[in-house]
């Protein structure tokens, strides 16, 4: 399975570069997120071409097709919580968001398995949504926060470059 940061200290990712991926956050300008966005999904529309997607490359790294269908959901999620940043709540607090457990996700919904043409479409179809949310967020909605269940609490901006990591350190994962 993926390794993940520990998630409470979570904000390394968004203030320097990742030493795994090179993925800079810093120079990585909220505009450009919509455009990273569609170029993680078709470099990933390649990968899933490939011959071999289903392999594993050891017994905790996911399949190049498990890693499509993560970024898929990835991008699924993120337009959710976003959409739920921007609504806000009734009451004024900051929207907590449910929690969600990737591995939990990706043996229930059996990514192993699914088809990779299809994940590599609804991959596509699901970070063009995520994409067109980012771009039509103005600039003076970006400091509108959110929480994760585990209380690591972000801004819009600060959450698309999060975003935005993920996906660019998963086609680094699967050489896209």
């Amino acid at each position: 399975m993926p390794i993940v940061p520990d998630v409470k200290n979570w904000t390394w990712v968004v203030e320097r570069p990742c030493p795994d991926c090179g993925f800079d956050p810093n120079a990585t300008a909220y505009e450009a997120v919509p455009g990273l966005t569609r170029d993680s999904a078709a470099r990933f529309a390649e990968v899933l071409d490939r011959p071999g997607v289903r392999v594993r490359p050891d017994d905790s790294t996911w399949s190049a097709l498990e890693y499509g269908a993560h970024v898929r959901d990835v991008c699924r999620l993120f337009d959710v919580r976003l959409a739920l940043m921007l609504a806000g709540t009734a009451d004024g607090s900051i929207p907590r968001f449910a929690n969600w457990d990737q591995d939990e996700t990706a043996v229930t919904d059996r990514y192993d398995i699914q088809d990779p043409a299809r994940v590599a479409t609804e991959l596509a179809q699901a970070a063009d949504a995520v994409a067109r949310a980012f771009e039509s967020v103005p600039l003076a909605q970006r400091d509108r926060r959110g929480e994760r269940s585990d209380g690591a609490v972000f801004t819009v901006d600060s959450f698309a470059r999060y975003f935005i990591h993920d996906l660019v350190h998963h086609v680094h994962d699967v050489r896209g």
